[in-house]
């Protein structure tokens, strides 16, 4: 069997990478087609989730206070990404939920 680097991974809180502050736990990422640890995941305890609903909150006036156009826009530009990024999308998908590549693939389309 070949060895996969294992990831560790994080909190992405409004753009920015974000570690628990007081918890140290943290949960294993399988690769459900084989078993394989692929990675960590570290638990966000309480004070990272409050800080990610105010980085939330925060930012909830000025997307209300942004016209339709513009938020359409900014909407439409992010299925382009997801579009350009599709293969790798589904293959993440793949690997994180065991789906095979075409069904992971019309998933991401579908999405």
């Amino acid at each position: 069997m070949t060895a996969t680097l294992q990831t560790s991974l994080y909190h992405l809180i409004g753009g920015e990478q974000q570690h628990t502050t007081g918890s140290e736990r943290t949960g294993a990422v399988y690769n459900p087609a084989t078993g394989e640890q692929t990675g960590t995941l570290p638990f966000a305890d309480a004070t990272t989730l409050e800080h990610a609903v105010d980085i939330a909150a925060a930012a909830l006036p000025g997307w209300r206070a942004t016209g339709m156009a513009k938020r359409a826009n900014i909407m439409f530009n992010l299925r382009q990404i997801i579009v350009a990024r599709r293969a790798e999308l589904a293959a993440i998908v793949t690997a994180e939920h065991g789906k095979v590549l075409d069904d992971a693939d019309g998933e991401i389309t579908r999405g």
